[in-house]
């Protein structure tokens, strides 16, 4: 490996591109420039003054943070420490925090703002081992916390009495060096977390950018969150690697209006983006569609990446109709994360690709993808019966159901745990049939029902927007009265037959339920990434789709 971590990746990069732009990032509406030279200054004075705090080589150091640039400086100030950064998702609930804060044993905690300091001192007690906490915001003078501002100028005042502590910090960390440990979304049952290490996450970043190639004029444009590894390892690390140009959104909520500002030659995402911004261009002709699409995306775009969910095939195709190629992926947290990925000389739409350099994909006996190589975690912290069940002779088992064509593309057919089993033996991939009904204008979301039933059902949420547009006749109407209306129901069912018009008879959805409000991260309905709860979800409304079998 050209590089023996993250530190020194950074450090290197700097020492050749100097005064060239690293980050752009928003403050008081205007966009600003970081140089690669003052990226890795900000980064050892936040390393500087975490050597001062006492953190050693291997300490874990919390991050709870929404995606901004003091994330990104955190985060390699903390890996130029030698310590390990714990990402909580910023999202989370304070006991949720403090489960994994507690479990990886965090001794220093970089925060965001006042919202996220009051989540720690709702907590604190429950931390012995946290030490102090850092504030990005500024915020009023406190005791238990300090200001990213003050903590950073005090490390740079301490630089040189630290630097050679650095230096040999820097030296002595290698490949097998554990850099982060991350927790999974937990769609069932508490998160686990996984240890990545340096080898890991610089593999598999080195890999990816070399599976699909970013000239080194590249902008790209970050908003999937950072405490994520998809973005992390994609954007973050990626974008180290390639000495590109990278750029933080808003928000998620402003993610159209930064692509028209920075014009990205690149972005990633999840399918649930491209999904929505599909549906508001639904109902215009092929022609308007295509223009209306490559102007949201801007002139510069030169591929679309997706992952952390199964992209449906009819979303991919209609990009590529209008001149957007949208280049799919696969890997999950404990692989760092791509396994597969399509390239633009070489793709398949309707599969994730083929395994990136240096990583070996198989099929087990039971349908199961394996793979194995330098991106696979050391295991879960301070779980080894869970690692030991996860990877076996250096194979690590996904917990996904797929197939390898000739040419080595790797294609999802499900997941182990969430394929429904009928009453009549029948076997059905949820996803496949949720995929089809969301690949509808008029529906926004779907969970299909059915373990152990004779027949599947549904929850629908429509796009609302969508659907007054087709029925004008209710477009008045509140969207709790419509999700009754028997004309709104008459118009789901033939939607819906229609959608799944090419499955077996048993793949068939027979009854659905209309909802009126979306699946969501507050509601703990989605993981971060966006991925359904399925048991979440369902549990809520377990009554309602009893009730639909017994009519």
């Amino acid at each position: 490996m050209e590089f023996r971590n993250l530190a020194e990746l950074l450090r290197r990069q700097a020492e050749r591109l100097g005064p060239r732009v690293a980050l752009r990032y928003k403050k008081h509406g205007l966009y600003r420039d970081l140089t690669w030279a003052a990226y890795h200054e900000q980064a050892l004075a936040c390393a500087s003054a975490l050597v001062a705090a006492g953190i050693r080589p291997g300490d874990r150091v919390g991050l709870l943070a929404e995606n901004r640039l003091e994330w990104l400086l955190a985060d390699m100030g903390i890996l130029a420490a030698g310590a390990v950064n714990v990402p909580p998702h910023a999202p989370l609930t304070a006991a949720q925090v403090q489960y994994q804060l507690a479990d990886a044993g965090v001794r220093w905690l970089f925060v965001s703002s006042a919202a996220q300091l009051h989540k720690i001192r709702q907590i604190r007690t429950q931390l012995p081992e946290l030490r102090g906490v850092v504030v990005f915001d500024a915020h009023p003078a406190a005791d238990d916390a300090q200001s990213w501002s003050g903590f950073v100028q005090r490390g740079r005042h301490q630089l040189a009495e630290n630097q050679q502590e650095l230096q040999r910090r820097e030296q002595r960390l290698g490949p097998d060096d554990l850099a982060t440990v991350m927790y999974t979304s937990g769609t069932t049952g508490n998160p686990k977390g996984v240890m990545l290490t340096h080898g890991n996450l610089l593999s598999n970043a080195l890999a990816s950018d070399q599976a699909s190639h970013r000239p080194p004029d590249a902008v790209l444009l970050n908003w999937l969150p950072l405490s994520h590894i998809y973005a992390r390892t994609v954007d973050h690390y990626l974008q180290l690697a390639g000495g590109l140009v990278l750029c933080l959104a808003d928000s998620a909520e402003t993610l159209v209006q930064n692509l028209g500002e920075i014009q990205p030659t690149h972005l990633s995402s999840v399918p649930r983006f491209y999904e929505k911004v599909l549906t508001t261009v639904a109902t215009l002709s092929p022609e308007d569609r295509r223009k209306r699409l490559k102007a949201i995306f801007g002139p510069r775009i030169d591929w679309l990446g997706s992952g952390g969910a199964p992209l449906p095939l009819q979303v991919a195709q209609a990009f590529a109709e209008a001149g957007l190629l949208i280049l799919q992926g696969y890997g999950l947290t404990e692989s760092a994360p791509v396994i597969s990925f399509n390239r633009k000389e070489s793709y398949k739409l309707d599969s994730v690709g083929q395994a990136i350099p240096g990583v070996e994909i198989r099929i087990g006996p039971d349908g199961e993808v394996l793979t194995r190589g330098p991106h696979v975690m050391r295991g879960y912290w301070n779980n080894p019966e869970a690692s030991a069940d996860a990877v076996h002779d250096g194979w690590l088992h996904t917990g996904d159901l797929g197939r390898l064509d000739e040419q080595g593309f790797l294609f999802i057919t499900g997941r182990k745990k969430e394929l429904l089993v009928l009453s009549n033996g029948k076997k059905v991939v949820p996803t496949f049939i949720e995929g089809l009904l969301i690949g509808d204008s008029c529906i926004d979301q779907a969970v299909v029902h059915g373990e152990g039933k004779n027949f599947l059902t549904a929850l629908i949420v429509p796009h609302w927007a969508n659907v007054k547009k087709e029925l004008p006749e209710l477009a008045d109407a509140e969207e709790k009265t419509l999700a009754r209306h028997p004309a709104l129901r008459a118009f789901f069912e033939k939607r819906i037959a229609q959608a799944v018009k090419d499955v077996s008879p048993w793949e068939k959805v027979k009854k659905f339920i209309v909802l009126t409000e979306p699946f969501s991260v507050a509601a703990e309905e989605l993981t971060v990434s966006l991925k359904l709860r399925r048991n979440v979800i369902l549990n809520r409304h377990h009554q309602t789709l009893e009730a639909l079998y017994q009519d």
